[in-house]
């Protein structure tokens, strides 16, 4: 193997070299901020809970991830820009600034930035001790769930979920959406003056 002899010749190789690793990246969303902590009892989760704070800035015409899930529950506020978020199952949102939405726990989905600026979202995390915030699907694979509610395990709807697995009719579907672990918080009311 002869070794590169000028420089010419060795600057061409690097700049070939980085066009080939540049076209294989993909863009997505950036981390601006982040901020963990971890707390002994969260109401919200009914025990030890791990919170997240972050600013996500996410480029104009990109993608923020893979299909993926959250383990916990994520409340997003739109600061700057429209952020497209589309659900495993087939619906669309889009949220602008000023706007504000909620990640279902365990819900699959993805979201873009369809606009010409910038969009900026706020999250905040709310989820099980030691857990990622996200969990990518496996090999990116399109999925649909889990179920949120029960209307949507009826008129067959059952059959349409392929995540956490398939139904195996509309009753295992209402089971499964009945026996989910959800906390309930109790708040007086205020006092009438």
């Amino acid at each position: 193997m002869k070794p590169i002899r000028s420089r010419t010749t060795r600057i061409l190789a690097v700049g070939a070299a980085m066009l080939a690793v540049g076209s294989a990246i993909t863009y997505a969303a950036i981390v601006v901020v982040r901020y963990d902590g971890a707390s002994e009892h969260i109401g919200l989760r009914g025990g030890a809970a791990q919170v997240t704070a972050r600013v996500l800035r996410t480029p104009a015409g990109e993608v923020t991830g893979a299909w993926h899930y959250h383990p916990g529950y994520v409340y997003n506020v739109v600061t700057q820009g429209t952020i497209t978020i589309e659900d495993g199952c087939g619906a669309t949102k889009q949220y602008s600034a000023g706007e504000a939405f909620e990640t279902s726990e365990g819900r699959v989905h993805r979201a873009y930035n369809l606009g010409a600026e910038d969009a900026v979202e706020y999250n905040m995390f709310v989820g099980p001790p030691a857990r990622p915030l996200g969990v990518n699907i496996p090999d990116n694979e399109h999925r649909c769930g889990p179920p949120s509610t029960v209307d949507e395990c009826r008129n067959g709807g059952w059959g349409t979920f392929t995540h956490p697995g398939p139904f195996a009719n509309q009753g295992a579907c209402v089971a499964y959406v009945n026996q989910r672990r959800r906390i309930t918080l109790l708040v007086p009311e205020d006092p009438i003056r």
